[in-house]
C-alpha cells in the first residue's frame, strides 16, 4: 500500500504558514498528508525526500510573497521536480496572494499553470478556502492510480476485445492497470495461475482487487460487476434523458435541481465525444483549460449531487407516446415511463470506408480518441484522419508518447474547421506533421495495422508502416431507435421547433393548440439537445446550454399536461 497524498503548503510567515497547515489538517488530514515549509529553498527539499521515496504529490499550496524565492519561481522549479506520469498526475497548483499581487498571479496562470489564486486572508475557510481545494483534490484524485491497488487486464493488445475492454474502463473513468501477455511477465504469471487451477479463461481477464475475475465480459456484465447502476430504481419519471454528454449531463443536473424525477440513460460511458477531449481550452470560466475527463466527472458528481439516477452500459430501443405519458424501452426489453423525454444521445464517428478497415477496427484502427492506447503507443508513428477540434486535441495528447504523429487532411488545411488555438499548438509541436489533400486509399495487416496506404494530392499512392490509426470523418446521430416516432432530416438528425415548420405550417400530425417549442420534437414532450439536433453548434458549450434550455421548455409541457 502507498503511502497517503501530500499537501504542501509554503509561507515565511510562521503565523501564517501554522494557519494555513490547521485548516488543511482539520479538512484534509483523514486522507492526506499534509506538511510545511518556511521558504522556496526548503520546500524544494522537501520535494526532493518525497520523489526518492515515491510519495505521490496531490496539491501544492503556496504564497506569493517570499523574499528569497517567489511563489511562482518556487512552483517553476517544483514541477520540474514532479512533472506527473501518466499513473501520478502532476501536482495541483494554488497560489497564495495578497490584493496587490493579482496581475502576478495572472501571469502565473501562463507561465506554471496555477490552477487557482485566493486573496489572503481566507477566513471562512469553509467558503473562501475548502470549496476551491477540494474540487482540485477531487480531479487528482480522479487521475491518480496508485501502484499494487485496483483492477488489472490482461490481455493481447491487438484484439477488439481487449480495446472494447480497456476503452469501456477508461471512458468511465474506472483506473485499470493494463498487462499485455506479449510483453508482460507478470500478465503471463496471471494467466498461468488461474490455468493452474483448472481454468482457462478466454483473454482479455479483468481482474479484481477483492478477488475473482470475469472473462471476455460485455460491458453490461462488467458495469455491473463494478457496482454501476445498470437498472432504474422507479418506473415513472417525470424526465427521462437519454444519453450522458454535456448536452444530457447538463439537462439532468437542472432537471434535478429544479425536483423534477431525473434519469439519465447511456449507452457507452457518460461525457460523450467531449468525454474523451484531452483539453478543452476554450470552455467559459477555465483559462487553464480542463480535460474532457474533468468535464465529465464535475459533471456526473453534480448530476447524482441532485438526486438523478445515471444508468450505465444502458441502450434505448424505441420511445412512444401512451396518452400523456412517454413510454422509453430499454434493451432489455423493460420500460420507464416518464411525463417527458430529452433525446441528448450524440453522434458516431463515420466509419471509414476502405480496404481493410472493418477487419482492423480495434487491431490498430481505432475511431474516436481512443486514450487507453496512448501508452501502447509510446515511440511509435500514429496517424490521425480528420482536421476538425477533436481530432487536433487527440493529436496533441498522443504527441506526448508517440514517436511522431501525423495528421491526415483531406482539404487544403485546418483553418476552415479548427480553432486557432488549437491550430497555433499543433504548429508549434514537432513531434506533430499535418499533410494536406491526402486521404486514407486502404489499411493492411495480418492480425494488427501494419501500413496505411495514402492517396496524396498528386495522386501517387504512397505506402507508411504504422501501428495505430485514430480516425476522426464524419458524424451520424444516433438516432435509428427515434425511427416512426419523430421527424428527422435524411442524415439522421432530429427536427426540432421551427425545423418542424419551413413553411410556417405545423407538423401535420401535431396535436397542440401551439406551435412546437425551440428545442422540440415531433411529439410533444419529446426534446432534443446537443449534437443529436439538426444543425446544432458542435461546441461543448452550446450542448450544455442546449440542456439547460430544454429544461425551461420542460417545465413549460408538464405544466400544460
Amino acid at each position: 500500500m502507498t503511502s497517503k497524498p501530500v499537501i504542501l503548503t509554503v509561507d515565511d510567515d510562521p503565523e501564517v504558514l501554522r494557519a494555513v497547515e490547521r485548516d488543511l489538517r482539520r479538512q484534509y488530514g483523514d486522507d492526506y498528508r499534509v506538511m510545511r515549509a518556511g521558504s522556496g529553498a526548503v520546500a524544494l527539499d522537501v520535494l526532493k525526500a518525497l520523489v526518492e521515496r515515491g510519495d505521490p504529490i496531490a496539491l501544492l499550496v503556496v504564497d506569493q510573497r517570499m523574499p528569497e524565492m517567489t511563489g511562482v519561481e518556487f512552483l517553476e522549479q517544483a514541477m520540474q521536480l514532479v512533472p506527473g506520469t501518466p499513473l501520478v498526475p502532476a501536482p495541483k497548483r494554488v497560489l497564495l496572494t495578497a490584493y496587490a499581487d493579482t496581475e502576478a498571479a495572472i501571469r502565473a496562470i501562463n507561465q506554471v499553470r496555477i490552477h487557482y489564486y485566493l486573496m489572503k486572508p481566507w477566513d471562512p475557510p469553509e467558503q473562501n478556502l475548502y470549496p476551491y481545494l477540494t474540487e482540485l483534490l477531487d480531479d487528482w484524485d480522479a487521475n491518480y492510480r496508485p501502484p499494487y491497488q485496483g483492477i488489472r487486464v490482461v490481455g493481447q493488445r491487438w484484439t477488439p476485445e481487449a480495446h472494447d475492454v480497456r476503452d469501456f474502463l477508461g471512458r468511465n473513468l474506472i483506473p485499470f492497470q493494463w498487462l499485455d501477455v506479449e510483453t508482460s511477465e507478470e500478465a503471463r504469471t496471471l494467466v498461468a495461475s488461474l490455468e493452474q487451477n483448472g481454468e482457462r479463461p478466454l483473454l482479455p481477464v479483468v481482474l479484481f482487487p477483492e478477488g475473482g475475475y470475469v472473462s471476455q465480459p460485455a460491458p453490461r456484465d462488467l458495469a455491473e460487476r463494478l457496482g454501476m447502476r445498470t437498472r432504474a430504481e422507479k418506473p415513472f419519471y417525470d424526465l427521462v434523458v437519454v444519453g450522458a454528454g454535456p448536452a444530457g449531463l447538463a439537462a439532468a443536473v437542472y432537471g434535478a435541481s429544479e425536483g423534477l424525477r431525473t434519469v439519465m440513460i447511456e449507452r457507452e460511458a457518460p461525457g460523450g465525444q467531449a468525454g474523451s477531449s484531452s483539453r478543452i481550452e476554450n470552455y467559459l470560466g477555465f483559462p487553464s483549460g480542463l480535460t474532457g475527463r474533468d468535464l465529465t466527472l464535475r459533471g456526473v458528481q453534480q448530476a447524482e449531487k441532485f438526486g438523478a439516477e445515471i444508468l450505465r452500459a444502458r441502450g434505448v430501443t424505441r420511445v412512444r407516446a401512451d396518452g400523456p405519458y412517454r413510454i422509453v424501452t430499454l434493451d432489455d426489453g423493460t420500460e420507464l415511463s416518464a411525463r417527458a423525454v430529452l433525446v441528448a444521445s450524440g453522434v458516431k464517428w463515420s466509419k471509414l470506408d476502405v480496404p481493410g478497415a472493418d477487419r482492423l477496427t480495434g487491431a490498430g484502427v481505432y475511431y474516436g480518441a481512443a486514450f487507453t492506447e496512448a501508452l501502447s503507443c509510446r515511440d511509435e508513428d500514429v496517424y490521425v484522419v480528420g482536421a476538425g477540434n477533436s481530432a487536433g486535441q487527440a493529436a496533441m495528447a498522443f504527441a506526448q508518447y508517440a514517436k511522431s504523429v501525423t495528421m491526415l487532411v483531406r482539404g487544403a488545411g485546418l483553418g476552415a474547421t479548427m480553432s486557432q488555438y488549437l491550430i497555433d499548438q499543433i504548429e508549434a509541436q514537432p513531434r506533430v506533421t499535418v499533410l494536406t489533400r491526402t486521404k486514407v486509399a486502404a489499411v493492411s495487416g495480418e492480425s494488427r495495422l501494419e501500413t496505411i496506404t495514402l492517396a496524396c494530392a498528386d495522386g501517387t499512392p504512397q505506402t507508411v508502416q504504422a501501428s495505430s490509426l485514430f480516425v476522426f470523418i464524419g458524424a451520424k446521430p444516433h438516432t435509428d431507435w427515434l425511427d416512426g416516432t419523430v421527424q428527422r432530416d435524411d442524415r439522421g438528425f432530429v427536427l426540432t421547433g421551427p425545423d418542424l415548420m419551413p413553411d410556417g405550417k405545423r407538423p401535420a400530425d401535431w396535436p397542440l393548440d401551439r406551435d412546437p417549442y425551440l428545442l422540440e420534437a415531433s411529439l410533444p414532450g419529446v426534446f432534443a439537445a446537443g449534437d443529436v439536433r439538426h444543425q446544432s453548434v458542435k461546441r461543448v458549450a452550446s450542448a450544455v446550454g442546449e440542456g439547460s434550455i430544454a429544461i425551461q421548455f420542460t417545465h413549460r409541457y408538464l405544466a400544460e399536461t
